[in-house]
């Protein structure tokens, strides 16, 4: 697919076929580009943890859903989705490798860093994900996960406290639903969002 056409096509899904696995190519695919995102001073400060079998997706959902939770309609579609990437940044790798002899800085002094690269690049990787499954006819989500259910999905998983949560992302082949209320505000175009030369221009 063109490059314009997948940027064009990629949107959050939010029904999945449940009887139709992800092949283990295009996961590999997507798994392999995800790495090819910029990160600053080459950190690479991320984790993708994978699942993928029945009982892996189930132990993610144990810990995030109460009892009432699956005759929700919006996540009754997304657990039929076959495969979740849970996406963790990794701050140490970040304040570690400025603190490296070639980047200057002779501390690791959070207060240094203006935003938080790790979850950004984390971020950026996580799009190269979606972009992927889009490439290879797939449909993708990338959703969160509340605060307070961070600590049971890190026990679950075993995600060492080191790592933070950025998201999700669920993949797997799209069933047509109804959209989602939130586009009726429709798209900004570049023009609204693009300020030539000074903020307001």
């Amino acid at each position: 697919m063109e490059f314009q056409s997948v940027v064009r096509a990629r949107r959050m899904v939010r029904r999945y076929d449940p009887d139709r696995p992800v092949p283990h190519e295009i996961l590999r695919r997507c798994l392999d580009n995800a790495v090819r995102a910029p990160s600053a001073g080459f950190s690479q400060g991320w984790d993708f943890v994978v699942l993928h079998t029945d009982p892996e997706r189930e132990t993610f959902w144990s810990a995030t859903t109460s009892d009432g939770a699956p005759d929700d309609p919006w996540l009754s579609g997304i657990r039929a989705a076959p495969v979740l990437i849970v996406c963790c940044s990794h701050k140490d790798a970040y304040l570690d490798r400025y603190a490296a002899p070639d980047k200057g800085w002779t501390d690791r002094d959070e207060a240094r860093w203006p935003v938080p690269y790790w979850d950004i690049d984390t971020g950026m990787a996580s799009l190269l994900i979606l972009l992927t499954a889009v490439d290879a006819g797939l449909g993708s989500l990338f959703f969160g996960v509340p605060a307070e259910q961070h600590g049971p999905v890190h026990a679950a998983l075993q995600i060492p406290v080191s790592r933070t949560i950025i998201g999700v992302v669920a993949l797997g082949y799209a069933l047509p639903g109804p959209k989602s209320p939130s586009l009726r505000r429709h798209r900004r175009t570049g023009a609204d969002v693009t300020h030539w030369g000074r903020f307001g221009t």
